[in-house]
């Protein structure tokens, strides 16, 4: 039995076991063929003693590379996302909530959009504009290619309609306040918007993204949308997708739409499934039941995905960090006696130039400046982040966001949690516990408020533990509250609150939050300025900051960064910190691109693997 014998009997073997790999193998092939191709060449000769110039045909053979036709993406399919928030309207000139708006962007495009990948303002319905020299007038060309989707044209009464709306009284808009300084719109022609401003106004186009109505659905009569059915079931559309159903507290389905400018999605449905709580969500994801969470996994579930990436699970997890952050508010107001921030001298229910502030009766309990500072002395900033968020988040000073890096001011000392200088501030302004029962008093009044977040979002209701932990060991009697997303949204804005955990994110930016604290925002049932905050050199700066010639962003910073100064010791919010936040999807989702400007910037592109 001989080393030749031994081969004879391998080498059978394996040139089988080859043959199996090359055909279970990814194949690289090189198709090529023979073509004739006819050349005509201009070539000089001499013909008795002259020169001239003929052209000479000739045929040649070559072989050329033939590139292979890309196998085309699967088509069809049901995707579906998963929320543990449901909607609380599909109107864009309406929705004040995350909820909403996730969903809202899928069927109603905006004037203008934020570039995925680094949140400038770029077109979406127009496809350019200009500015006159003043800076007061803004032209914009609109895209001629997009409908809605029953075939009628999209032109520029639509967005005239739509600006028209958010400043109709009885539409109650929140956008309201981001047209305070426009003077004028007016639709030149189908494809020409006219926008003349007041004054100087560097927050404008940043404030022009939200979705526009299609007014031939409502007769363009403003007056006709407070109660109208395409509120929750809206009949046409702009963006990829249309309206199909709407179960409350189940799901959201909406159809791809062919009339799409950009080309119908590759998928027949998107969905979006409304789970009671993060932890039933992420059950639902590991299950099957869904190809993405909307918002991604809370940070306590995150070394979860982490681990089943790790062990080969299908699926991916993309992190970035929010554009926005999240807070305690903390109303300044009697919510007893809700009021707008200003006095309505014309008495036509919304501010008017001219109208000053007005004095409103202060929260019996954070109304106190002191209080207020007990509260930002007594949080454990670095426990919330670590514990709570995991470590999936990073410090925030104040009002501007980290991410506006040209207007955050990084010389603000950050609260830290120190219980002696609560507890000696609490003392000096009067609240002291004297009758034993471990809550302080003041005047008669009880050192005592609520607390409230929405139910489901684990990561804020441990929050709220934190606090409230921390506070009744100092004297306070905190009253936790958990509630459906969309009544903290009423009670936010009706102004009927004492304190919120909740956050601001996905916006453009830009460090103008006029929205946010100036008085003439603090509209009940509407206005963002749902603390009743009012600070005159705030209100000044926010008027000098966005009212720079030229928008220089140098030249704006100063405004921006003393007021976060300011509030951050006048403290209206206990800003917590900013989001570590992430994009989970299931590997047969393709073409999933989440980031931080936009989760759906490519939504027409994914498609579902066979």
């Amino acid at each position: 039995y001989t080393m030749k014998n031994k081969l004879s009997r391998l080498l059978p073997a394996l040139i089988i076991l080859m043959l199996i790999t090359v055909a279970c193998s990814p194949q690289t092939i090189e198709v090529t063929r023979v073509v004739e191709n006819t050349i005509v060449e201009t070539v000089e000769v001499e013909v008795e003693g002259e020169t001239q110039t003929v052209e000479v045909t000739r045929v040649v053979t070559e072989e050329v590379v033939v590139e292979p036709t890309s196998a085309p993406v699967n088509q069809g399919g049901n995707v579906v996302e998963s929320s543990f928030a449901d909607s609380s309207t599909l109107n864009p000139i309406i929705s004040s909530d995350q909820a909403s708006t996730d969903v809202i962007v899928k069927m109603f495009l905006g004037l203008v959009n934020l570039e995925p990948f680094t949140g400038r303002v770029i077109g979406e319905i127009a496809e350019s504009w200009e500015t006159s020299d003043d800076g007061l007038v803004y032209t914009f060309h609109l895209r001629d290619d997009i409908t809605w989707s029953d075939g009628t044209q999209l032109t520029a009464n639509d967005i005239a309609f739509t600006y028209d709306a958010i400043n109709t009284d009885s539409v109650t808009s929140p956008r309201r306040s981001d047209f305070q300084l426009v003077d004028s719109w007016e639709a030149i022609d189908d494809f020409t918007l006219e926008l003349r401003l007041k004054s100087i106004d560097c927050s404008i186009i940043s404030n022009l993204t939200t979705g526009i109505l299609p007014a031939h659905v409502y007769e363009n009569d403003p007056e006709n949308i407070a109660e109208s059915a395409e509120n929750t079931a809206p009949t046409v559309a702009s963006g990829p997708f249309t309206f199909v159903e709407w179960i409350p507290d189940d799901h959201i389905t909406l159809a791809a739409n062919p009339s799409y400018f950009l080309g119908k999605p590759n998928v027949d449905t998107w969905t979006r499934k409304v789970y009671a709580d993060e932890s039933a969500e992420l059950a639902g994801f590991l299950a099957g039941e869904t190809h993405t969470i909307s918002r991604g996994v809370g940070p306590q579930f995150v070394s979860v995905i982490e681990g089943q990436i790790a062990t080969g699970a299908p699926m991916g997890m993309r992190k970035f960090f929010d554009n926005g952050n999240v807070f305690v508010g903390l109303n300044l107001a009697d919510p007893e006696n809700p009021q707008n921030g200003w006095d309505d001298l014309d008495e036509d229910g919304k501010w008017t130039e001219g109208e000053p502030p007005l004095e409103q009766d202060p929260h019996p309990v954070l109304g106190d400046l002191a209080v207020r500072q007990a509260i930002a002395y007594s949080v454990d900033y670095n426990g919330i982040i670590n514990q709570v968020a995991f470590g999936e988040g990073t410090p925030t000073i104040a009002n501007v966001w980290p991410s506006i890096e040209w207007a955050y001011n990084n010389d603000i000392p950050p609260y830290a949690q120190d219980l002696e200088t609560a507890q000696s501030i609490l003392e000096e302004a009067g609240w002291v516990d004297t009758d034993g029962d471990g809550v302080r008093e003041k005047d008669g009044q009880r050192l005592t408020f609520s607390l409230m977040t929405n139910a489901g979002n684990e990561t804020r209701e441990n929050i709220g533990v934190l606090i409230k932990d921390v506070l009744d060991n100092i004297g306070f009697e905190i009253e936790l509250e958990y509630i459906e997303f969309g009544t903290v949204v009423q009670n936010l804005l009706g102004q009927t609150y004492d304190a919120v955990i909740i956050g601001f994110g996905g916006g453009a930016p830009e460090p103008d939050d006029s929205s946010q604290f100036s008085f003439k925002n603090d509209e009940v049932g509407a206005g963002f300025n749902f603390v009743s905050y009012h600070n005159e050199q705030v209100e000044s700066n926010l008027a000098e900051g966005k009212g720079i010639a030229g928008c220089v962003e140098s030249e704006r910073a100063p405004f921006y960064m003393d007021n976060q100064s300011l509030m951050h010791d006048d403290i209206p919010y206990i800003w917590l910190y900013t989001e570590l936040e992430n994009g989970v999807w299931s590997s047969n989702l393709q073409e999933y691109d989440p980031n931080t400007w936009d989760l759906w910037h490519n939504i027409q592109d994914w498609h579902l693997s066979p």
